[in-house]
């Protein structure tokens, strides 16, 4: 009960945290919809060691992270704990909206848990000093001798996002499309292989949208947003129903980004008010095919009032795409913080105990077979355990991995697949959390005193992302072997069908001396490169099952449907 009780404490502390930092970003969030739309370039920034920083804590060390801030865009490093010589190997990507660049602002920070970080040092970076289309390595010295910095900076001379109206439309163009088409062709496949493919976006109208002003009205605009790329309309003001008929381009850098379309009513006073929000997995766009998407909510797990009217085209190359797949994904610069939530956390819980009750019921059946509860069951065990071990070879592994993906596809395409399922479970589980959260929210109006927590809140945060992680790596396992997103499904048969055949022309030692030769060597080889695990790029790629249920196109209302509205109110 106590437990609970501090809980309850916790989280509404939280959520008044979040209260007190939304309206202090009021007006940030006005700014950030009034920024430049058009980039003129990117930062290719990679945040390589500190040296020689300053200790901040008693035992002689410091927990150092890094935040770096141009204009409106930020981004924080990950911790290094107890070190006075962090080596973080992380890449990032911010924009130019200056032709000439701006200044880059570093700070160096020590994560404390219970308490406020302390500040470390900072130093500036003047970008238009420095040379385009080449990348420099720099060593910043923070301020007052606290410490060096070494970065690897590029600067890119490129605007790859555009918008314009219909009547300029670049894939309409039987001779541009073709142009597009021959840039992504097969047999260009291994020039520029960050330029992964295109997309272009329709945003055509919205219909039946909530209205957010006491006249009954919305002045809505358009947000769409792909990764960090971010474009906006122009408002319409006073109606629920408004056609924007504006075209939106994006360089593709990344397959398997989602492309966000947010809608918002604007308001001149305050900051904009949430209208609805759709999130499409590039990977599920249907090219050239207009489409009526109904609005959710902002965690994307129930509709909201109103449906948009999207058409988009993606044309990509699918080799550049695969091998994408297995380095690091690009991070948001722009995500909210983590906050307390007793149902976040118990979530997490159910997720992670249903992770570990399927393996509970997989060792189950296994000790069953020894038990021999059926004896058909267990001699046909026993018999397959026999012949297995018998004839084992190395190349059987990726073989069987192989087999049960093809076995899951069958069994998909004859409609006894399992994904429908899993997202129906996870959709119940959402509606049990909203439910207890809407209670949760009435009462932790009456609850205070909250100082003390501090430190209780940072542990439950950790607890709560770990959950959230352990849960997602079992939950993107399974999907990749559910054909959740059959692109990644067929990739990892290609690499498993190469894995099999590599293993069975080539000893097992020759593979593993390789393998270690490239390890011991890289850093001599290439001192700054980013470290990276391939498999773990490859499974951040899969989506989790509440990825999933975000991803769900839910099925429009007739009456609410832009055609049929067009077709009855033809004038």
């Amino acid at each position: 009960m106590l437990v609970v009780e501090m809980l309850n404490v916790l989280c509404c502390f939280g959520l008044k945290q979040q209260q007190q930092q939304m309206q202090q970003q009021s007006p940030r969030l006005s700014d950030l919809h009034r920024k430049p739309q058009m980039w003129k370039g990117i930062v290719s920034i990679r945040l390589i060691e500190g040296r020689n920083l300053i200790a901040m804590d008693q035992n002689g060390f410091s927990d150092p992270y890094v935040k770096f801030k141009l204009g409106p865009q930020k981004y924080k490093s990950k911790t290094i704990p107890k070190t006075l010589n962090p080596q973080w190997r992380e890449q990032f990507d911010l924009h130019l909206y200056d032709e000439e660049g701006g200044i880059l602002e570093i700070s160096v920070w020590d994560k404390d848990i219970g308490r406020r970080d302390d500040f470390i040092g900072q130093c500036e970076l003047e970008l238009w000093k420095l040379s385009r289309e080449k990348t420099h390595k720099l060593e910043l010295h923070l301020e007052e001798d606290k410490g060096t910095l070494v970065v690897l900076v590029t600067l890119t001379a490129t605007a790859t996002v555009s918008i314009s109206d219909l009547s300029v439309n670049l894939l309409d163009d039987p001779d541009q499309r073709q142009h597009i088409s021959r840039r992504y062709s097969p047999l260009k496949s291994f020039f520029n292989l960050k330029d992964v493919g295109i997309l272009q976006v329709k945003i055509l109208r919205a219909e039946g949208l909530m209205a957010a002003d006491v006249t009954g009205k919305s002045d809505p605009f358009c947000i769409a947003e792909l990764c960090n790329d971010r474009l906006q309309t122009h408002t319409v003001y006073k109606t629920l129903n408004p056609e924007w008929n504006k075209v939106f381009s994006f360089n593709v850098k990344d397959i398997h980004s989602v492309l966000e379309i947010s809608v918002y009513d604007e308001d001149r006073d305050r900051s904009a008010d949430f209208l609805g929000k759709v999130a499409i997995p590039l990977l599920n766009i249907c090219s050239s095919q207009q489409k009526a998407y109904v609005l959710k909510n902002k965690e994307l797990t129930g509709p909201t009032k109103g449906v948009i009217l999207l058409q988009a085209d993606v044309i990509f190359n699918a080799v550049r795409a695969s091998l994408r797949t297995f380095v690091p994904a690009e991070q948001k610069y722009i995500e909210e913080e983590a906050k307390v939530s007793k149902q976040l956390l118990q979530q997490n819980f159910n997720r992670v105990k249903r992770c570990v009750l399927f393996l509970i019921n997989v060792g189950y059946y296994i000790n069953s077979c020894f038990q021999w509860e059926s004896p058909r069951r267990s001699l046909c065990a026993f018999l397959i355990f026999v012949v297995v071990v018998w004839n084992f070879e190395i190349y059987m592994l990726p073989l069987s991995l192989l087999l049960l993906l093809i076995w899951n596809y069958l069994r998909k395409a004859s409609g006894k697949g399992t994904c429908e399922g899993n997202v129906e479970v996870m959709e119940d589980l959402l509606e049990d959390v909203d439910e207890d959260s809407d209670k949760e929210d009435k009462d932790s109006e009456k609850k205070g005193f909250l100082d003390k927590f501090y430190a209780i809140q940072d542990v439950i945060i950790t607890v709560q992302t770990a959950l959230d992680e352990v849960a997602s790596f079992g939950e993107r396992v399974k999907n990749t072997f559910n054909w959740s997103v059959p692109f990644l499904s067929w990739l990892a048969i290609t690499v498993l069908c190469a894995g099999a055949t590599i293993t069975y022309f080539i000893p097992l030692r020759y593979i593993v001396l390789v393998w270690g030769i490239n390890k011991f060597t890289k850093k001599l080889r290439a001192p700054y490169s980013i470290n990276n695990n391939e498999l773990l790029d490859f499974l951040s790629r899969v989506p989790s099952d509440i990825q999933m249920v975000q991803y769900k196109e839910l099925k429009a209302d007739a009456n609410q449907s832009p055609n049929k509205k067009r077709r009855n109110n033809p004038g």
